[in-house]
């Protein structure tokens, strides 16, 4: 069975960090894109970072640029999420999405096969 789980959300105060995990099984971790996107309430789900397969090249939305950023270890299945200095705007539900097209995870193009079932991210101001 194919699955993506997260981990790594909570409460955390404004300037604070947190690093998400997503834990890939069932699929050849190595040879899929990996990216993160979130969801506030009352908001559409946004994109927020991804990671290519083969070269690790990394792609974020604006507003996390210098903040947060994301990697592989294609040895654990893992794909993380490192947020530093976060912001109340940050708070959401994070999910981890894989695909084998880089341009699918980064939002260029349709939407990425799979999906983690999401984590919480509180930031209090």
């Amino acid at each position: 069975q194919r699955q993506l789980v997260e981990s790594g959300g909570g409460l955390v105060q404004a300037g604070g960090s947190l690093r998400l995990s997503c834990v890939a099984s069932g699929l050849t971790f190595s040879t899929h894109a990996m990216g993160w996107f979130r969801q506030a309430p009352g908001k559409e789900r946004e994109f927020v970072a991804a990671i290519s397969w083969r070269t690790a090249n990394t792609y974020y939305t604006d507003s996390v640029k210098g903040r947060f950023t994301v990697s592989r270890d294609n040895a654990k299945n893992t794909v993380y999420l490192q947020m530093n200095s976060l912001k109340p705007d940050d708070a959401a539900v994070y999910y981890c999405a894989a695909d084998r097209s880089f341009n699918v995870v980064r939002a260029v193009m349709g939407s990425p096969y799979y999906w983690g079932q999401g984590t919480q991210v509180t930031v209090s101001s």
